[in-house]
């Protein structure tokens, strides 16, 4: 089943359990607060749709996202539900979301490919944050997430001085999944889309919340926080009906059904 909307900015794809996100904002899929507000509706009704497995992220033409439109830069900003771009402060966000990323990531274009679990890129790809050049710096999550994501020397080289990384580069540093040819791209992150979907959809949640909640914790204290039963999603899968079908499919010598309880 496809079901295909679109919104000034923005055109999304229903692919069964799977929804695409395509940013369509000619020419530098820039976003300005419209598109942000738009973007957030759509991941937090993704977030909060149980029939909804993985988000797919990309754009049409030759950038991925210019990033903010500094056109429509106002002091008094909404970016809207889930911060800018819809993606970068949505942190109760459990399920997966692929960054198809087609060309140029440039600034708020780079964050919003970094607020995504995966990444997937053309090899014409190129990543930058050059808010450095014009008196700012990457607030959108580029300064917080880029240090987690690539080497601290080489993160701080891209914060500081605002240089183009090219997608070679990115994946030799480890922080694509895929690097393929821009024609491959699609079919790319729709395979690993589809690896996800086989997964049980309560587990993935939880591997998940589970490494959002102990990023910053020692393995001994992640050890401790697990055994005090106080996260939610954890707690659920281990009280699921998916947590015997897994093992009991295994010994039956058969593909799992999950049901998501």
């Amino acid at each position: 089943m496809t079901v295909t909307s679109y919104a000034e900015g923005v055109r999304t794809e229903r692919h069964d359990q799977v929804i695409e996100v395509t940013l369509d904002r000619p020419k530098a899929n820039a976003i300005d607060p419209g598109l942000s507000q738009r973007l957030g509706e759509i991941f937090s009704e993704y977030r909060d749709d149980p029939t909804l497995r993985v988000a797919i992220v990309t754009a049409a033409g030759r950038f991925f996202s210019g990033g903010w439109d500094l056109k429509a830069a106002a002091p008094d900003q909404d970016f809207g539900r889930g911060g800018f771009a819809g993606l970068t402060e949505i942190f109760n966000l459990r399920k997966p979301v692929i960054a198809a990323v087609n060309g140029i990531a440039a600034g708020g274009g780079f964050e919003l490919a970094l607020a995504c679990d995966l990444i997937v890129a053309a090899e014409s790809a190129e990543f930058m944050v050059p808010e450095i050049k014009i008196g700012l710096i990457p607030d959108g999550g580029g300064v917080l997430r880029l240090p987690k994501r690539l080497p601290r020397s080489l993160a701080n080289e891209l914060i500081l001085t605002g240089r183009t990384m090219s997608a070679a580069e990115a994946d030799r540093h480890g922080l694509l999944n895929r690097l393929v040819p821009l024609p491959e791209l699609m079919t790319a992150a729709r395979a690993l889309a589809a690896d996800l979907v086989k997964s049980a959809p309560l587990a993935v949640m939880a591997a998940k919340a589970v490494m959002q909640a102990t990023e910053a914790m020692s393995v001994e204290e992640g050890y401790k926080f697990l055994a005090s039963g106080t996260l939610p999603e954890y707690q659920r899968m281990r009280d699921s009906e998916d947590y015997w079908e897994g093992p009991k499919a295994f010994q039956e010598r058969r593909p799992p059904v999950w049901k998501g309880r």
